[in-house]
């Protein structure tokens, strides 16, 4: 069964016009206008008292913790669609045959992107400048608990046996995003079985669901350039001089990162997808700048969609499957991320790590990137659980969950890069299959 439903690529007006609007130079402007304010703020120069720091501190963060309940609101609701609408729009000898590639493929370039983050970070050591520094907070207490907590490979079976949720609605409620992106495949497969006539009243209500979903992401975009001044604000307001120092070295190394794995996207469109790099970053750079403005990954979809079937010439079934998708599990940029702040975490409260407990790691942020939300922060929080995993300290987040909004924008670009160059390696192995189904089903 196949149905013809309305593509969410057709949704995107108001967020073209976010662009027009030149929503990133209002987060730009934003982020220098909340630098200039937070260090102001700060107690450290003696120009307004701790007391009043604090009390406007939580009235600054007020807007980005709005923005950031709006897009996790519809978060789920608008990739469940999503992912659903992809599968029943393609036929079935195409998922069959493009979905596992298109899971190996996720995986190989998201091990990738792990491996990139932590030789750099192994090599150029963020985290132990931080520690010359004076460390993070609570550095002292948690050095010798961490040391008891750490993987171990038995861990893994229990992993594995966990991807698939025993209760759908438990893993919705508490967020666990790869539980949720398992059971919506599963629903969108089993879909695909019933007969038209059943399926049509479900495909309507996604599609309404789709719909709903971006007028709420629209409204949220609005507060985008306040919610970032105030979050910047409020985070130089709080650290030190010193630990900023340690922190502009971490967000280079981050940032460095994302550009070898770009230019390793660029060699894979180059050989496999046969396209020239710079006609193909020409062609994308409307979804990129909305990427950069708002860090949602699920924002930029819609665009996604119609940027890769009208300026890549990618088949719109390959491209309604793939971005999706790939916007739910292709995190490779999250991915180096929660990998490089993770062993930044570690080098700064002075914890060793063995080649046991990187490679443990690396497994646990390759899954957890996987199941990464595709909202503002989304990263952060997934990397939560993988530190907490790794017996590396929770507390060292509290410096990096301000300078995340910054680096959000950065591996956002490159995440929805990454989805649009596997649109192009696809439609490249498939689009000649979809293409004859198309000629078979209409004669």
């Amino acid at each position: 069964m196949m149905i013809e439903i309305t593509p969410l690529n057709d949704l995107t007006s108001h967020l073209k016009r976010l662009t027009k609007g030149k929503l990133w130079l209002q987060v730009i402007l934003a982020l220098f206008l909340g630098i200039g304010l937070g260090i102001f703020l700060n107690p450290s120069l003696g120009i307004v008292d701790q007391s009043f720091s604090d009390w406007l501190s939580n009235w600054l963060d007020l807007p980005g913790k709005i923005f950031l309940k709006l897009v996790q609101m519809v978060m789920i609701p608008l990739i469940f669609a999503s992912i659903i609408s992809g599968i029943i729009s393609n036929n079935p000898e195409q998922l069959k045959t493009m979905g596992l590639r298109l899971l190996l493929y996720f995986v190989f370039t998201t091990a990738v992107a792990i491996m990139i983050g932590a030789a750099l970070t192994i090599f150029m050591k963020p985290g132990a400048l931080v520690n010359d520094l004076g460390g993070l907070p609570g550095a002292e207490e948690e050095k010798i608990e961490t040391q008891e907590n750490v993987l171990t490979f038995e861990n893994i079976p229990q992993t594995i046996s966990n991807l698939i949720p025993d209760n759908p609605l438990e893993s919705i409620l508490l967020g666990e995003m790869l539980g949720v992106v398992i059971f919506t495949i599963i629903i969108g497969v089993a879909i695909t079985q019933l007969e038209e006539h059943i399926a049509l009243p479900i495909i309507k209500m996604i599609e309404a669901t789709q719909k709903i979903c971006m007028i709420v992401v629209s409204w949220a975009m609005l507060l985008v350039p306040v919610a970032v001044f105030g979050l910047i604000a409020a985070l130089l307001s709080d650290l030190g001089v010193e630990v900023l120092l340690g922190l502009g070295y971490y967000m280079i190394v981050v940032l460095l990162g994302l550009a070898i794995l770009l230019i390793f996207y660029m060699v894979l469109l180059t050989i496999i997808g046969r396209k020239n790099p710079l006609v193909f970053l020409k062609a994308v750079r409307e979804p990129q700048l909305l990427a950069f403005s708002t860090a949602s990954s699920a924002a930029v979809m819609p665009l996604s969609m119609k940027v890769a079937d009208e300026q890549l010439q990618v088949s719109s079934n390959i491209s309604d499957f793939v971005i999706p998708v790939g916007a739910s599990i292709n995190m490779d940029g999250t991915a180096l991320f929660q990998c490089t702040s993770a062993l930044f975490i570690a080098q700064a409260y002075g914890i060793e790590l063995s080649l046991i407990n990187l490679l443990l790691i690396t497994v646990t942020i390759v899954g957890a990137s996987i199941g990464t939300p595709a909202i503002p922060g989304g990263g952060v929080i997934i990397l939560a659980s993988v530190l907490q995993s790794s017996g590396i300290p929770t507390d060292g987040l509290i410096v990096i969950i301000g300078i995340d909004r910054i680096l959000g924008m950065f591996r956002t670009t490159v995440n929805v890069t990454g989805d649009l160059v596997a649109c192009v390696i696809f439609n490249k192995w498939f689009g000649s299959v979809n293409k004859t189904y198309s000629i078979l089903k209409s004669s």
